[in-house]
């Protein structure tokens, strides 16, 4: 039976985070602290099994009494993959080593962490703020989502898109930036899939928390996009044309 206090005091959960956190940014840079091969065995079921990966959740909050990672190496190696295989795309569409490297750090800072940084805090806020179930009566631990478990969420839910959108979409680019409309179609699926992906994980790495209700609100999204994608397939647009003239204006 979980302990039980009043809520005018602080529990564990609304006090670790801050303590927790500088430990999480030292750990950036000691290698030797990682869990390398359990970080790719997440990310390997991530794309195959996700539900498992969230169940390990509630075991790192049985044994570490917090719902985020404690270990960096997921962010670190998701980084590491991502600046590769932009590399890739620059050896094969750009037109500049400056401008390779511009691109490289603007993918990394943008599309990954900053744009991370953001739909965490926003999913953090919302979730605390709207769906967290009320407490039966005032001597139960209250529990709040933490705002790394939420950045977790977000990094958790990118790998699959990034190996989607940069790694597939990598190999079948010359087909996807042609013109006609067989290009245009694959183009809108494979996004329209790695978005929805996005969306169903970020729900399961809600929903499998206990005090949380009305999680279904994640699942939202991938009506908009289902709604969006014949509009955006017969209006003509190509997305991967789209992103490729941005950064590879001269090639793509």
């Amino acid at each position: 039976m979980l302990p039980t206090v009043s809520k005018t005091r602080s529990s564990p959960s609304t006090s670790r985070p801050n303590s927790m956190f500088p430990q999480y940014l030292r750990r950036i840079v000691k290698w030797q602290q990682m869990d390398i091969e359990y970080t790719f065995w997440q990310m390997l079921h991530l794309c195959t099994a996700p539900k498992v990966v969230y169940q390990h959740t509630k075991y790192h909050k049985q044994t570490k009494n917090q719902w985020a990672r404690d270990d960096p190496a997921f962010v670190v190696i998701c980084s590491l993959l991502l600046a590769v295989a932009t590399v890739a795309y620059c050896a094969a569409y750009d037109h500049s080593a400056a401008h390779a490297v511009f691109v490289v750090i603007s993918v990394l800072l943008f599309h990954f962490l900053l744009t991370g940084v953001i739909l965490a805090t926003c999913c953090w806020f919302l979730t605390n703020a709207y769906l967290r179930e009320e407490a039966p009566n005032s001597h139960v631990v209250e529990q709040r989502v933490e705002w790394l478990y939420a950045f977790d969420v977000h990094c958790s839910s990118f790998f699959p898109m990034f190996v989607m959108l940069y790694v597939i979409h990598y190999f079948l680019s010359p087909l996807l930036v042609a013109h006609g409309f067989i290009p245009e179609l694959l183009s809108n699926l494979l996004f329209m899939v790695a978005v929805s992906y996005y969306y169903y994980l970020n729900f399961l790495g809600y929903d499998v928390l206990p005090f949380l209700e009305r999680t279904t609100f994640f699942l939202y999204p991938i009506g908009v996009i289902i709604v969006l994608s014949p509009i955006l397939i017969l209006s003509g647009f190509n997305p991967s044309r789209y992103f490729m003239n941005i950064y590879f204006s001269q090639r793509a």
